[in-house]
């Protein structure tokens, strides 16, 4: 009886150790992946009101959709799990492609090629539907702590290979609160956005920064960059939260409105 016990007893350690601890996330991906599969083969067309049948004839020029945007977020959780656990769950009804632990380690949780659900209402310029065309970066950070030198590290070498990959313009590297500025301020105000634009991702102001011309129209010059300008004192300070960290409200300054013209003028 004991020997029997040890037996089952050692079979049920083998058998936990080796169990995805995602296995049902894992089989759910899989299965949608296979109704993809299924959307994405048929050549079954559509009737039109007028009574017209479209006839399918194949053609043999078409790729993948790529992304042409990177938005990069904070967790705003407090471990690496607890995001993995969040974005497992289908109830959360949230993703991302990457998620970026504060050692450093990166997780992809998505194909890139596939939508993610990381910006929710959001837009930028006339693209008002963000997620069908962009790669969610989450980073693991509460939005009070400082990021850290391995997080920060491993992202630009994420964003260099995505930068690379799917050629997407420099300008087009922002942040979740600059795409939804009414409900977001992810990352915080501790992101090194300038590091990042320094090394090719993103934009930043100049060191010398030049005077607007009188008639400049600030908020003309936030949409033009992207911004949704239709609550103009939220749109101000997701600018400010991204390239004036150190004043981060709604006050047009001479610095303000300078900072503005000199983002305007580089898009």
């Amino acid at each position: 009886m004991k020997k029997y016990l040890l037996y089952f007893f050692v079979i049920t350690i083998i058998s936990s150790c080796g169990t995805h601890p995602f296995r049902s996330s894992e089989k759910s991906y899989k299965s949608q992946l296979r109704g993809f599969q299924k959307k994405l083969s048929s050549k079954k067309t559509t009737p039109l009101e007028n009574g017209i049948n479209p006839e399918w004839i194949s053609t043999v020029n078409f790729n993948l959709r790529k992304p042409n945007f990177i938005i990069i977020h904070h967790t705003a959780q407090d471990s690496l799990q607890q995001t993995i656990r969040t974005f497992t769950l289908p109830k959360t009804q949230v993703s991302a492609h990457y998620v970026i632990s504060d050692d450093g380690k990166v997780v992809q949780m998505l194909n890139d090629y596939l939508r993610a659900w990381h910006g929710g209402n959001a837009s930028w310029g006339k693209n008002t539907d963000i997620n069908s065309t962009s790669i969610g970066i989450e980073l693991d950070n509460n939005g009070t702590e400082p990021f850290s030198d391995n997080q920060i590290n491993s992202l630009l070498a994420l964003l260099s290979r995505l930068k690379k990959e799917y050629n997407i313009p420099t300008q087009n590297i922002i942040a979740h609160s600059d795409i939804a500025p009414t409900r977001k301020s992810d990352p915080s105000v501790l992101f090194p956005w300038k590091l990042l634009a320094d090394s090719g991702f993103g934009v930043w102001s100049d060191n010398e920064i030049k005077e607007a011309p009188q008639d400049f129209n600030i908020e003309q010059g936030l949409r033009i960059i992207g911004y949704d300008t239709r609550n103009l004192s939220s749109a101000i300070k997701a600018f400010k939260l991204h390239y004036i960290q150190t004043e981060v409200n709604d006050i047009l300054d001479p610095k303000t409105i300078n900072t503005i013209y000199c983002i305007y003028k580089k898009q």
